[in-house]
């Protein structure tokens, strides 16, 4: 296997896209917060000090999505052209799931994975004084449209 973001001398490098076929990309990942049922419940009804915590992790989850490439090293700058963020309130916590699109040369799942990542850590930063032994886990790409090497489904 040749790991593409290795040189021929094992240094790190940004590989290049450049050649690729600009189309259609997109990805899907979620994850989970585990929230104590009192702040949940918190969260829920809005009665947390700081806000709406769901508002603020979506618009933080979008965010992060568009900022992926200044966090994660080598990561392409790409033209995002669009990010929606679903917060579902579960029995023992809270599920993020983040869709991400662009039509460029490389795909999105980078993006997609550090918005539900953003989003998850958003509601630990907003909601940290009800519950600090909050756990998040379970992030993963659910799946990914476009490009060479197609459509992958977990």
């Amino acid at each position: 296997m040749t790991l593409t973001h290795l040189d021929e001398h094992g240094a790190a490098r940004m590989v290049d896209v450049s050649a690729k076929a600009a189309t259609r990309r997109e990805a899907v990942a979620e994850g989970f917060i585990t929230i104590a049922e009192s702040a949940l419940t918190a969260i829920r009804d809005q009665a947390v000090a700081k806000g709406d915590v769901l508002a603020v992790a979506r618009v933080g989850g979008i965010m992060g999505a568009k900022r992926t490439a200044d966090l994660i090293p080598l990561c392409h700058p790409l033209p995002i052209d669009a990010v929606t963020l679903d917060l579902a309130v579960e029995a023992t916590g809270i599920r993020a799931t983040a869709t991400v699109a662009t039509t460029h040369g490389t795909g999105v799942e980078m993006e997609a994975l550090t918005a539900v990542s953003v989003a998850l850590l958003t509601i630990y930063d907003m909601a940290k004084a009800m519950d600090r032994g909050m756990t998040i886990s379970g992030v993963r790409l659910l799946r990914k449209s476009g490009g060479r090497s197609g459509d992958w489904v977990a």
